[in-house]
């Protein structure tokens, strides 16, 4: 994947624009959580050091020269050693990331390592994850035990009893990193919470990889009249929505809508999710692709689904918290629970990983305008619609069902509308 474009943007920039986005996603508190970059001249700048990182700012960053010289108006970080510790074993990696994450603190106090393999794209992103026995934090030993960690070239490390700290090439590379990996942990938490989290085999996973897409090819001319610079900047903000309501990650997430009869726009494949912007987004016309960029590994699905379904004009793809609870553990998914949860929704069967790999038929078969979402064993949520807005609608009531359901488990056994009241709500709002 692209990783965002940061070499123009100063590292006191970066720093900021990255702990902003872990602060709002709620991956870290105020006082927790650290974030650095090694420049070209082997200088680190690095988040101080007790200052809200709610609201930090370019001009809160602190720069420790390669001789040791604090240049800036705070303290480095008091987790400054081990950033250190880190690059000094891998010169390879440019920026660390370190925060406390509620999922992966939760895997350090119980002394386990999340198993990637529960979502797709995770192990090539993640990569095998190292494991830190506990040491005083801010302390030189425990920046040893990390390095040591990282030197066995593991890219992302849980922190017994503390929280994870992940390295890469740039800063983008090592929050999509964090960002992955912590999904995959409350993946299985949650999946944990209803039933038992089934895992993706290597095989699974290196048949997804190979899942590239058929490459369409290119128009040789494109047109970009109004009604279609509309769809681009509708699926733009949709995409960052999601991205802010925790509905979609960097690594995976895929919208498209219709535009003329089969013709409609999608997201691309290389770019990080929260970063894309219209000019990312390629035109699907005639079979054709616009020149230049790759659209979305699940092109093909989309392109049959507005083929076979006149009043679908728009899908999303995309893995949410608790929806991916019921499809790591193929629990079914019962929406009667609340009668706007089932007129939304209705049915949401669960269909086997790879259903949404081209030329499979599973998906394509299930879909009509009583049965608008499917849920994708390891992978995601698809959601199809006719106003994008309301497929947003369709996937947020879906999610929050999902999170009401996961929730309730704890407090006892779940007690449905019973068909008498389904059936009332057919006839009022169905027929």
């Amino acid at each position: 994947m692209k990783k965002l474009d940061t070499r123009l943007m100063h590292p006191r920039d970066q720093i900021t624009m990255i702990i902003d986005k872990v602060y709002r996603s709620g991956l870290t508190t105020t006082s927790g959580g650290n974030i650095s970059i090694i420049d070209e001249n082997g200088d680190i700048w690095v988040t101080p050091s007790a200052i809200d990182k709610g609201s930090l700012r370019a001009s809160d960053i602190v720069c420790v020269r390669k001789d040791g010289t604090i240049e800036g108006r705070h303290k480095p970080s008091s987790e400054y050693p081990f950033h250190k510790a880190i690059y000094e074993a891998r010169p390879d990696i440019k920026a660390v990331v370190h925060a406390h994450p509620p999922a992966l603190v939760s895997f350090s106090i119980v002394r386990q390592i999340p198993d990637t393999n529960i979502i797709p794209q995770a192990k090539n992103i993640c990569g095998p994850i190292g494991y830190a026995t506990y040491e005083l934090p801010g302390s030189e030993i425990l920046g040893d035990v990390i390095a040591k960690e990282f030197e066995k070239g593991f890219n992302a490390v849980i922190m017994e009893n503390h929280g994870t700290v992940v390295g890469g090439s740039d800063l983008g590379d090592a929050f999509q990193r964090f960002e992955t990996l912590e999904f995959c942990g409350r993946t299985i938490i949650y999946g944990s919470t209803i039933g038992s989290p089934k895992y993706l085999s290597d095989d699974q996973i290196a048949e997804f990889e190979e899942q590239i897409p058929r490459v369409l090819p290119e128009m040789e001319e494109v047109e970009h009249p109004s009604d279609e610079r509309a769809i681009r900047e509708e699926i733009k903000k949709i995409v960052h929505r999601a991205c802010e309501q925790g509905l979609m990650i960097s690594s995976y997430g895929t919208v498209s809508v219709r535009w003329r009869d089969n013709d409609f726009l999608i997201t691309p494949t290389n770019v990080a999710r929260w970063d894309i912007q219209n000019e990312d987004i390629v035109q699907i016309k005639d079979g054709k692709r616009e020149p230049g960029k790759i659209p979305s590994r699940s092109t093909w699905l989309h392109q049959e689904i507005y083929k076979r379904n006149p009043h679908v004009n728009s899908v999303i793809l995309t893995q949410t918290p608790y929806l991916m609870a019921y499809s790591v553990s193929a629990e079914k998914l019962d929406v009667r629970t609340i009668p706007e949860s089932w007129i939304f929704l209705q049915d949401v069967p669960n269909v086997p990983f790879g259903s949404h790999f081209a030329g499979e038929e599973t998906i394509l078969n299930l879909l009509s305008e009583n049965t608008p979402a499917v849920i994708i064993e390891n992978d995601s949520v698809l959601v199809t619609g006719d106003k994008l807005l309301g497929t947003f609608d369709r996937l947020e009531v879906a999610e929050f069902s999902a999170k009401s359901l996961t929730m309730g488990a704890s407090l006892g056994k779940l007690v449905p509308i019973n068909p008498d009241q389904v059936e009332e709500l057919r006839k009022k709002f169905l027929s």
